[in-house]
This record gives C-alpha cells, structure tokens and sequence, in this order.
C-alpha cells in the first residue's frame, strides 16, 4: 500500500493555519480588552473592524517581506554556486558525489550521476542537493501574502459576528467561549490535514488563546478601573 506523505501542504498549510488563528485570536483578544474596560457596542465593533484591517495588512506585508528575503538568500546561494562551478568547477562536484556517496550510491556510480547533473544543470543539481533549494517549489512572495491576509480576514470575521449578537454584559465570557470552539476547531483542521495528533493541536492553541485573551481583558480591567480611558488619569 502507498504511504501518504503530507509534507507537500506543509507551505499553504502553515500560512492559512497562523491567518486564520491569528485573524481569531487576535481580533477577539481586541474586542474583549475593549468591552472589558465599559465600552458599548459600537466601541467594540470599531476596535474589531480597526483590527482587521490591521492585521489583514500586517499579515500581508510581514509574509511578502518574509518570503522576498527568503527567496533572495536562495538566489544569493544559487549564485554563489554558479561562481564555484566558474571557477573551481572540481570542488563542487566532488562535494555533490561526496553527498550521493553518503546516500549509498558506489564511489563510480555517485562520481557518474554528479557529472551527468553537472552537465545539464550543475548549480540547480548542486543547490537542491547541498543547500536543499529546489527552484520549482519556492513559494510566491505575492500567493503567501494573499493566502495570509485572505485567512486572517475569515478568522476574524467569526469573532465580529459574534461582537454584532451578543449581549454586551455578557459580551466577554460569550466572546471567550465562541473564540476557543473556533480556535479548537481550525487546531482540529489542520492538524487533520497535517496528519498530526488532533487533541495536541487543539490543546496547544487553546491554551496559548486563553492566555492572550486572558492578558487583554485585565488590561482592559485595569483602564476601567483607573478611569484611564474617561480621562481622570
């Protein structure tokens, strides 16, 4: 039977898992600082929409940039491949048979494969095997930011729908409680189309949540209770 490898998801998986979290975690830990210093409703929803847009953008710029930087070390790496073989075109070669000996293959038959690569494409063969850059599978700068910012936007959504219904005196535990089933249930998600233990995943996310929500709402305890947002201080 062929196994199922899931590593090929590991890309989008990881961007749309942190934007939808994030978009969640985020915008409810806003929303619930806000409500728990005495703001009314239109407050929050201001405070959430504020934080969308924040963190949709953020998002967005923070993976372009992070992917640029990531494709210009390659490239940089690439090319200094490309000079080694230019100039010193023994070294590189043997450093790649080196790595194909390592793997099992015979001294003839890694020194034979290492030419063969060479001939055809020397510094792609050399940085997919010495540096593990493959030209085909980096990511785009501009898909990452889009899938990010695009995600973040949808798990923020959930927590506003709820900011729009709630009752406002029970606007902080209701907020709370719907923010970890969402929270729980992208964890499941992507821990099953990661092949990872759910109930880890989902424990992990939890916890980390409660916390954050938890540190937003006593600060926004301690504005109502000082009076910092009515101005007295």
């Amino acid at each position: 039977m062929k196994t199922k490898h899931y590593i090929g998801r590991a890309n989008w998986l990881r961007a749309a898992v942190l934007g939808i979290n994030d978009g969640i975690l985020s915008t409810t830990s806003l929303i619930i600082g806000v409500a728990a210093a005495g703001s009314d409703r239109g407050a929050l929803l201001i405070a959430g929409l504020a934080g969308l847009v924040a963190g949709a953008t953020a998002m967005a710029a923070g993976e372009f940039v992070s992917v640029c930087s990531q494709r210009d070390v390659a490239e940089s790496d690439v090319e200094r491949q490309r000079k080694a073989l230019e100039e010193t075109p023994d070294e590189p070669l043997n450093e790649l048979a080196e790595m194909y000996r390592r793997k099992g293959l015979p001294e003839p038959l890694a020194r034979q494969v290492s030419e063969l690569l060479a001939r055809r494409h020397a510094a792609d063969a050399l940085a997919r095997e010495t540096l593990g850059i493959n030209e085909h599978a980096r990511p785009s700068p501009i898909q990452a930011a889009l899938a990010s910012a695009v995600a973040f936007v949808i798990g923020a959504l959930f927590p506003l729908g709820v900011a729009c219904a709630v009752p406002m005196r029970y606007a902080v535990p209701v907020l709370y409680v719907f923010a970890i089933v969402f929270l729980a249930a992208s964890g499941a998600c992507a821990a099953r189309l990661g092949g990872c233990p759910v109930g880890k995943a989902v424990l992990r996310i939890c916890f980390w949540g409660t916390l954050s929500m938890l540190f937003t709402a006593l600060v926004g305890h301690l504005v109502e209770s000082y009076g910092i947002a009515g101005g007295t201080i």
